[in-house]
């Protein structure tokens, strides 16, 4: 299992070039500045955040319905107050 995870990171890594490597603080990122990024880094983001909310025991499963769901709530609610910090929002929408 271990291994696997290992060649997927590798995998989903490599496609990430050097001149692509950032920084995102997510506790000074605005629902205006999430909406704006670009698609590659709004599914960075929406993966890190449904990992972040789940909890401590929660088995490691991806569930993609629930995904696209939270994902679209966060962007509904984030449209509706663009102003508002993203995990301010994040906290609203998941919790």
């Amino acid at each position: 299992m271990l291994k696997r995870l290992g060649v997927g990171a590798i995998v989903l890594f490599a496609g990430l070039s050097p001149a692509a490597a950032e920084k995102w603080d997510l506790s000074t990122m605005t629902c205006q500045q999430f909406l704006q990024a670009d698609k590659d880094t709004i599914t960075i983001i929406l993966t890190w955040l449904d990992a972040y909310y789940k909890d401590d025991d929660a088995p490691p499963v991806i569930d993609t319905d629930k995904f696209v769901k939270n994902a679209e709530k966060l962007a509904a609610f984030c449209a509706s107050s663009p102003s508002l910090g993203l995990i301010t929002a994040a906290d609203k929408v998941f919790d």
